[in-house]
């Protein structure tokens, strides 16, 4: 959440930056700036009023000391009149202070200078591309038809039991998502992140504080009878571990690592892209979560991009990274790299990561800072990376090393699952 007073002292900067991503509802910004000077003008009668209450009373207790009751009962009466004006203005001025608020979460984070213009993610910038494309065998299918063939995954069975896009992973399928999972864990905690395992639902203040509500609120799955969300990424009960907390300066950055289940509604299309692996609406995802000083979350976040960009190196998948233009980029976020894997049988580029900063976005809402030896406290910045989404990996991985009669498994994987190839 962007503060009130740095929209109020750089007007003109917010709403040129959030034109970057699209944003042009520039009657909210003036509202907001409204909703902030009458919110500005009551504190000051209110607080006026009250300092006006305290001199009375002192007044009227010498008053009284020197026996002028007389006096004194008049200064009570106008002192009451007062306070009840007061406490009218102090229901107003919660009131505004309640409108500001609900009208501030609806303003997009700022993107970063960096961040090109544009609408779609054909106008997202290509920043680096890796690995050589798969030679494939002549009888090549996709995923699809592979996990058919060799009993990798069920989706009927998962139709039946819950839905379209729930499936169950069954034999070696099963093994090679644990041995994804634990790989990608690995991989983290050797990189010195904290490994934790989050609940898989979260309460509406979680949601709030990492911009899912009211952004987001269509796309979760909301347990209304207790008022819970399932969590659409680890980002969120990850990062909300430090809502309300003041961070020594000296702890950061701060890493934490976890394995979740992931839960999103989002909207059904027909298609390829979607076909598969290629959208769940329940999936297996490994995120990394970083608590960094603001003058130093844009090395780390290149720090989180190396990452991601070594574990598909050690996958022997090729990738690409993107710098998301504005009109892709999500309401949070600062500046977003997308990781694209290429599916050699779809003959097509799946994206299975996105690192982020956002700054002191979601911070400012969780109100989670920092504070120096000095007591010096400020906002912190807050990052999050897919490290990695597994479903389309899974994808990428069967159709890449397909052979012609079963799947070769990478050997950084072999470890963990126990078998070098699927027949």
């Amino acid at each position: 959440m962007l503060t009130v007073q740095y929209i109020r002292e750089n007007k003109d900067e917010v709403i040129e930056r959030l034109s970057i991503k699209n944003f042009t509802n520039i009657a909210l910004i003036d509202e907001v700036l409204q909703l902030d000077e009458q919110r500005r003008i009551s504190q000051k009668e209110h607080d006026d009023m009250l300092a006006e209450t305290n001199a009375l009373a002192r007044e009227i207790g010498q008053l009284f000391k020197d026996g002028k009751a007389s006096e004194a009962e008049n200064l009570k009466q106008r002192n009451t009149t007062i306070k009840d004006r007061a406490k009218v203005l102090a229901e107003q001025l919660e009131n505004t202070k309640n409108q500001l608020q609900s009208r501030l979460v609806e303003i997009p984070n700022l993107p970063h200078l960096s961040v090109p213009r544009g609408r779609t993610p054909n106008e997202n910038l290509r920043v680096q591309e890796e690995g050589s494309m798969p030679d494939l065998p002549a009888n090549a299918v996709p995923h699809w038809d592979l996990i058919t063939r060799y009993s990798l995954i069920d989706f009927d069975l998962g139709n039946k039991v819950t839905g379209a896009g729930f499936p169950f992973y069954t034999g070696k399928g099963a093994r090679l998502q644990r041995a994804l999972i634990n790989f990608f864990l690995d991989e983290a905690v050797a990189a010195g992140y904290q490994e934790v395992q989050p609940p898989l639902l979260v309460n509406e203040a979680s949601a709030y504080g990492t911009g899912q509500l009211p952004d987001k609120e269509g796309q979760m799955y909301a347990i209304g009878l207790d008022n819970l969300y399932l969590i659409p990424t680890a980002e969120v009960p990850i990062t909300n571990i430090f809502r309300d907390v003041i961070l020594p300066m000296e702890k950061l950055p701060v890493k934490t690592v976890a394995y979740s289940n992931c839960f999103r509604r989002e909207a059904g299309s027909w298609g390829k892209h979607v076909r598969g692996l290629n959208r769940l609406h329940q999936f297996d995802k490994v995120e990394i979560v970083q608590i960094a000083h603001p003058e130093k979350s844009y090395e780390v976040l290149e720090q989180m991009r190396e990452h991601v960009a070594g574990l598909l190196r050690k996958l022997k998948l090729p990738f690409r990274i993107l710098k998301l233009c504005g009109g892709d980029m999500s309401f949070t976020s600062a500046l977003t790299y997308d990781f694209e894997v290429y599916s050699a049988a779809q003959q097509m580029w799946l994206e299975v990561s996105s690192v982020s900063n956002f700054e002191g976005f979601q911070a400012n809402r969780m109100k989670l800072r920092i504070k120096d030896k000095v007591g010096n406290i400020q906002t912190a910045h807050t990052l999050n990376g897919s490290a990695l989404a597994l479903p389309r990996i899974v994808a990428a991985l069967l159709e890449n090393n397909q052979i012609e009669n079963g799947i070769n498994i990478p050997e950084a994987l072999q470890a963990y699952t126990g078998f070098a190839v699927i027949e």
